[in-house]
């Protein structure tokens, strides 16, 4: 039962090129930053990223895709990436967009077995051209496909060595449904404790979903766009 490994080199030992990760975090918060730098400094590379943006630049998943390690990324936002920008204007990067309920929704049917799930989001757009839709109740419905993934990455703020998880504020906007669409999932908190400690109504996600847990260390925590009130 104990999931603990010793470092995040060690939690991503058998993500190979060209695999599909599913990857929390909203903007720059709740991104497994340990995870990816250690993805960074293993070259793993051809990768499938399902997250809701690509970081920036420097930070987050941006890392991986300045050093070239990323193939295709699925997403709903990535305006903050001016290398996301080139390397997809030069053909040199997969991107599927995705409306950021649906895109949530397609992880959380991924992790629940649901084969598809009907929205009238994207309906008579460039998103619905090829994908069934249907008419109901009066109104058109686009079909949306779940999302998986071979491994699924998140950051949590407390974690117990079962693998239980607590999620802290904007943190929780994907890393709950990142956690379930993958077919292994790897856990870095920011508190690792005792088993008995997180009180069970408090947990987002069950120990069951998670597979590996590890305790993170050096959180820079960046912000995404400081924007600051002028003194009165």
């Amino acid at each position: 039962m104990d999931k603990t490994v010793a470092s995040a080199d060690e939690a991503i030992r058998d993500i190979q090129d060209g695999m599909t990760l599913a990857v929390g975090g909203f903007g720059l918060c709740g991104n497994p930053e340990n995870l990816i730098r250690a993805l960074h400094r293993k070259g793993t590379k051809d990768l499938t990223i399902l997250s809701n943006n690509c970081g920036i630049d420097d930070k987050g998943l941006g890392i991986l895709l300045a050093a070239g390690q990323v193939r295709k990324m699925v997403s709903t936002y990535v305006g903050e990436n001016k290398i996301f920008e080139r390397l997809f204007i030069e053909g040199k990067l997969e991107v599927e967009l995705c409306p950021q309920g649906t895109f949530a929704e397609r992880l959380r049917a991924g992790g629940a077995g649901i084969g598809g799930f009907y929205t009238p989001t994207a309906y008579g757009t460039e998103l619905a051209k090829g994908k069934e839709t249907r008419e109901i109740d009066g109104r058109w419905y686009v079909l949306e496909k779940p999302l998986t993934a071979d491994f699924s990455l998140v950051k949590a703020f407390k974690g117990d060595r079962w693998g239980n998880l607590v999620y802290r504020r904007t943190a929780a906007n994907f890393n709950p449904m990142i956690a379930t669409c993958g077919k292994t999932c790897i856990a870095e908190v920011e508190q690792l404790v005792a088993v008995g400690e997180l009180e069970p109504e408090h947990v987002h996600t069950p120990g069951i979903y998670v597979h590996r847990i590890l305790q993170g260390t050096d959180y820079e925590k960046p912000i995404e766009q400081r924007t600051v009130r002028k003194r009165a």
